[in-house]
């Protein structure tokens, strides 16, 4: 923790937070490791948290390396992260929270955090975002000429594709088949009112329908038993092995 009065709350509580901890509230419930981090309530929570905080900011908290990292885009919109070093995981750019523990400082002649002297390359400063807190608080007194507003932050998974497990959890395929909200076509097929409905509706008729074709082939399907003509049995019987010739007797 960086324990400065000029560091705003969430990003205090940001850099003091132990994640992929089970969440006590959803303890018997599957994937409930906290890996989302609540700006407005400065606060870690699990993916079946998400709903009662879906109008907050939030900001999706990844491994690397057995440390806790964040995508530079999403932290980029809250504080300026210039001269930390960036890693590439997932197609995506991340950064460490934290400093890590080193075996042993580092003695070389390269280019060296400004915090915790770990090895860095060039032209980075900072191997973490709370190495770069500690540095500017310590030489500057404050952040404020450092940090952004941002009223809102969108919740992003992996390449870009929205993050929001509690959808799935609400949305079964039994839930979506048995929708009130389903209409029925002109031409016999139902339809959904929202996109994603739609589109698990039309795959599973799709499914069926391929079903029932399949099994009205198999049962309407006639038994065909081979017929040999008289052509291929003239070729059996010329393909046989003739006997031994007798000779006839002389007189």
């Amino acid at each position: 923790m960086v324990g400065f009065s000029s560091v705003p709350q969430w990003l205090e509580s940001l850099l003091g937070e132990k994640f992929f901890n089970p969440c006590f509230i959803h303890e018997s419930a599957k994937k409930n490791e906290k890996n989302v981090f609540c700006l407005d309530c400065c606060t870690s929570i699990c993916p079946h948290c998400l709903y009662p905080h879906h109008s907050h900011r939030l900001l999706k908290i990844r491994r690397y390396v057995y440390h806790d990292v964040i995508r530079l885009d999403d932290v980029e919109k809250l504080i300026d992260c210039a001269f930390v070093q960036a890693y590439t995981t997932n197609s995506a750019k991340v950064i460490f929270i934290n400093q890590r523990p080193q075996s042993r400082p580092f003695r070389g002649s390269g280019n060296i955090c400004s915090t915790c002297d770990r090895s860095l390359q060039d032209p980075y400063l900072f191997c973490s975002l709370a190495c770069k807190v500690h540095h500017l608080v310590r030489s500057e007194g404050g952040l404020s000429k450092y940090l952004y507003e941002c009223e809102f932050l969108r919740l992003q998974g992996g390449k870009g594709e929205s993050f929001c497990e509690f959808d799935d959890e609400q949305m079964t395929p039994d839930s979506v088949l048995e929708s009130p909200n389903s209409l029925r076509t002109s031409s016999g097929s139902s339809a959904s009112v929202g996109g994603m409905g739609c589109k698990n509706l039309a795959c599973t008729a799709t499914t069926e329908f391929v079903r029932k074709k399949r099994s009205s082939v198999s049962v309407s399907r006639p038994t065909f038993r081979p017929i040999c003509s008289p052509d291929s049995e003239m070729g059996v019987n010329m393909n046989r092995r003739k006997g031994i010739p007798h000779r006839s007797p002389l007189y």
